[in-house]
């Protein structure tokens, strides 16, 4: 991206009489001022470096009012090799709330914070993914939150006003990978060059046991959304750390060491009462499970745990006993540790995920020249079904071929992809968005 050069600005001198901040910092720094054409004589202040100090508040970095820090996008999901890049907005109030009086804020110290849970994080992440929130640095959300990366975290956390990477960590406690819960956040911001690589994303749970990926809530072009990401991001990975929000009121020691074991199959079903059913249920919430519930959870069993019990365990590929419902150790397991796929969102199938096959991608090996199976009988009917298939001469059947690729690739083109992302082979993002 080509940097565009300084604005230069005409100076003003500052009126003699005017005791505001920005005239007494003018007269401070400035030893010979510059009159406009008009004769005005109100003193234009403008804060050129990181640091400037004004009527006592210390500005965000140069770059954040303004600044065009970038970073990578990340790359259509099946393809790991993409230049785009997403610019971030700086540090700033609420949108339509006023600025915050010199004498209450502190520069040694965050404002105080608004307790909030895990289940509220997510909750409000997920109000911008189902309104389709688009992606802009400059427009601001009905709620007062700038619609980019770090003003996504600053809704989710509740943050009383919008950050940017460069501030985040302020209101964290850095944490390990293995201490990482739903509604902490993965953040790289680059001191040294902040357009380069800097972004934000909210943990949402691992997505498989080996935790090389996980579920990511963020916000990027085209808009906010939910998927599945390797650890840490697509780019920079490295650089990334895990941070808890200081104010998280349930589970922020990062210990459930003492919540882990399974308590028993008697617990749970129907007629049951008691504690366990509770744990369960708000378990299910932080992994996507909210929708099943009216109220609750609670501690009595309901048909609402039974069929949020479900979708969690379809969401891992399970199937016939494996999901009918009812926790066993597994289950409990991946919910109490953070491991496995949370329930995807409404529309990532029918029954919020619980159509069999629709969130287990079978694998690339499936779909290579020569390859026989159901699974490619499957893709190629719901490539039709999607208004894919017109290179289908006969079938779809259980053999690979040409033409199941070109019509892969031209679903994959109609998502934007290019490159290695359309290149007609199915990967987990590409059938992730078929079978939605």
């Amino acid at each position: 991206m080509e940097r565009m050069s300084a604005p230069v600005f005409v100076d003003v001198d500052p009126a003699e009489d005017c005791d505001c901040a920005g005239c007494a910092a003018w007269r401070r720094s400035v030893s010979h001022p510059v009159r406009t054409k008009v004769g005005t004589r109100h003193a234009l202040v403008l804060a050129a470096a990181a640091g400037t100090v004004i009527g006592g508040l210390q500005t965000t970095p140069a770059a954040a009012a303004e600044h065009r820090e970038v970073r990578p996008q990340a790359p259509a999901p099946d393809d790991e090799d993409n230049g785009d890049t997403t610019p971030q907005g700086g540090t700033g109030p609420l949108h339509g709330a006023p600025a915050p009086a010199a004498a209450s804020v502190s520069l040694t110290r965050p404002p105080t914070l608004r307790g909030t849970s895990r289940t509220a994080i997510l909750d409000r992440a997920r109000t911008w993914i189902s309104a389709k929130v688009p992606y802009d640095m400059n427009k601001y959300w009905k709620d007062g939150y700038r619609q980019d990366c770090s003003g996504f975290v600053s809704m989710a956390w509740g943050l009383p006003g919008n950050e940017w990477t460069g501030s985040l960590a302020q209101y964290g406690t850095r944490i390990t990978k293995a201490q990482l819960q739903p509604g902490d956040i993965l953040l790289f911001h680059n001191p040294s060059d902040p357009e380069k690589g800097s972004h934000v994303t909210i943990f949402g749970g691992w997505a498989n046991a080996s935790r090389t990926q996980y579920v990511a809530y963020e916000q990027t072009r085209p808009g906010a959304r939910v998927q599945t990401t390797p650890y840490a991001y697509w780019s920079h990975s490295k650089n990334y750390i895990a941070l808890r929000y200081k104010a998280v009121t349930d589970g922020s020691s990062g210990s459930r060491a003492s919540s882990t074991k399974f308590p028993g199959a008697k617990y749970f079903g129907p007629g049951k009462n008691n504690s366990h059913v509770t744990r369960l249920g708000k378990m299910l919430v932080e992994r996507g499970g909210k929708r099943y519930y009216r109220v609750g959870p609670g501690p009595k069993w309901s048909e609402a745990d039974r069929r949020a019990t479900r979708a969690f365990q379809r969401a891992q590929g399970w199937r016939g006993k494996a999901a009918d419902g009812i926790p066993g150790p597994t289950t409990w397991a991946y919910l109490s540790k953070g491991q496995g796929r949370s329930i995807p969102a409404a529309g990532g199938g029918a029954g919020g995920g619980e159509r069999a096959g629709s969130s287990a991608f079978p694998g690339k090996a499936k779909f290579r020249q020569g390859a026989t199976s159901a699974d490619v009988t499957r893709l190629g009917e719901q490539l039709v079904k999607k208004g894919f298939g017109k290179h289908y001469r006969k079938g779809p059947g259980p053999r690979w071929t040409e033409a199941d690729r070109r019509n892969v690739e031209a679903f994959q083109r109609a998502q934007g992809w290019r490159g290695k992302a359309a290149d007609g082979y199915p990967g987990p993002e590409t059938w992730r968005r078929l079978f939605s």
